[in-house]
């Protein structure tokens, strides 16, 4: 196999711009029985191992859930063992993290894995800037976003953005509002993450005086106040099923039936959607309804989380210090901060890199202290009674930061004291909260708690 197709990806600059040589690559994984499970490795990071959740599964016991992750970087590909039971090994040699060779094989467990090339380059424009709205990036994984976005912006095609929690989707809906004919419309955000089941409907679609006990006044549903702009629809995936159908049928109309009403009344809305779960595998799995997953996916963009643009952390930090009253750089940072930060596997992402910059601005004195990620026991979750940060330091940041710094540990705060009132039980915790029980569970996964 020639050693170019391993060079990774290359950047040629054209009349029209840059653009980015992708080579087209398979991942082939040759179990102990013979069996071969493959996958092509794109400009995502690819993960082998057992479960199903993994991009390429394999039936092998000695494998781990999670075993290890391929990445196609601009020095070729990187290969990074995700802490496996029995290891990622050349020859005898356990490897942590390397660039792999034109067809060196690799040891997993009793398998063996190995990539090959798949056919021709694949070319990929890049946007010229490093910024698209609020969101900021000068590595190649957001400039080829950026330019996706741009393009699609324009238009009135809904878009789905898929990543992981805090990598900035909201953000990046905002910015395609901005940046589509629509920005001197509104701007509505509807998270189905965050409103109860019971409350949905009424939210979505409004209601008429009388609907129900305590309807006292008529009210507009979000579709309709999004009316002349854009519809920022966040957590998709937790759209109750029954619901799906009804904003299947408002969408496709264009009209809509507050409850309680006989009147349909039209609207004009652009929808944006974002989910951090496999769309594909709850349709698959009939959790979602498989036309409206079609008729919200016309384009379907993927968010990368910051451990695959790690090159980003520094116009990152940058960013948040400048944001400070009065206003940090760089230079003011620790000793070896930003080397530290680059060996952070950031699993709460862009969020988790802001509210470190706020604790390092607020309590300069304890230095860069990163969190270890979440394990698989329980933690322990801070005391209910752990006091907020001093107001005075915190009205040296700007708003947002602040916010944050004081949401989290309210967060966890709280949802510790819920869960402890109700033995546990996440359901009667989040009926106890007003919220759905997805919001829950998207709170411990992000901080790294355990209901019990």
């Amino acid at each position: 196999m020639p050693d170019d197709l391993f060079a990774g990806c290359t950047l040629t600059s054209t009349g029209q711009g840059e653009t980015l040589d992708v080579p087209s690559l398979m991942v082939t994984v040759t179990d102990p029985r013979g069996a071969q499970s493959e996958a092509r490795l794109e400009m995502k990071p690819l993960v082998v191992g057992t479960s199903p959740a993994c991009d390429l599964v394999v039936d092998d016991p000695k494998i781990s859930r999670r075993h290890c992750e391929l990445s196609l970087t601009h020095e070729g590909i990187v290969i990074r063992d995700l802490g496996s039971k029995n290891g990622t090994l050349t020859g005898k040699i356990a490897l942590r993290e390397a660039l792999l060779s034109p067809g060196q094989p690799i040891t997993l467990g009793g398998s063996t894995l190995v990539v090959r090339s798949a056919g021709a380059a694949r070319r990929i424009p890049l946007s010229t800037a490093a910024r698209f709205g609020e969101a900021l990036g000068q590595s190649f994984a957001m400039r080829a976003l950026f330019a996706n976005l741009e393009r699609a912006a324009a238009t009135e095609q809904t878009l789905v953005l898929l990543g992981e929690s805090g990598t900035g989707k909201e953000v990046l809906a905002r910015a395609i509002h901005e940046h589509s004919p629509r920005r001197e419309g509104p701007f509505v955000v509807l998270d189905c993450g965050a409103i109860s089941a019971s409350l949905m409907e009424s939210e979505v679609f409004g209601y008429a005086r009388g609907a129900f006990t305590g309807a006292t006044g008529a009210r507009a549903g979000l579709l309709e106040e999004a009316n002349g702009g854009t519809l920022f629809i966040d957590e998709l995936g937790e759209l109750p099923l029954d619901l799906q159908p009804k904003l299947l049928r408002a969408l496709e109309a264009r009209q809509v039936r507050r409850l309680g009403s006989n009147e349909w009344r039209p609207f004009d809305a652009r929808v944006v959607a974002a989910t951090h779960r496999d769309l594909r595998a709850l349709v698959a799995e009939g959790a979602f309804r498989e036309d409206l997953y079609y008729r919200l996916a016309v384009v379907e963009l993927r968010v990368p989380a910051l451990r695959e643009r790690k090159e980003d952390i520094p116009l990152l930090v940058e960013r948040f210090l400048a944001a400070h009253h009065p206003p940090r750089g760089l230079a003011e940072l620790p000793p070896h901060a930003l080397s530290l930060l680059a060996a952070h596997g950031f699993p709460g992402n862009v969020r988790e890199l802001r509210n470190l910059v706020a604790r390092l601005v607020l309590f300069p004195e304890q230095g860069l202290e990163l969190p270890e990620p979440p394990r698989e026991e329980a933690q322990a979750p801070r005391a209910p009674n752990e006091e907020s940060p001093p107001i005075a330091p915190l009205l040296q940041m700007p708003l947002q930061a602040a916010r944050d710094l004081v949401m989290e540990r309210f967060e966890r705060s709280y949802v510790a004291a819920r869960l402890a009132q109700h033995g546990g039980n996440i359901s009667r915790a989040a009926d106890a909260m007003g919220v759905s029980r997805q919001l829950v569970h998207r709170l411990l996964e992000r901080y790294g708690m355990k209901a019990r």
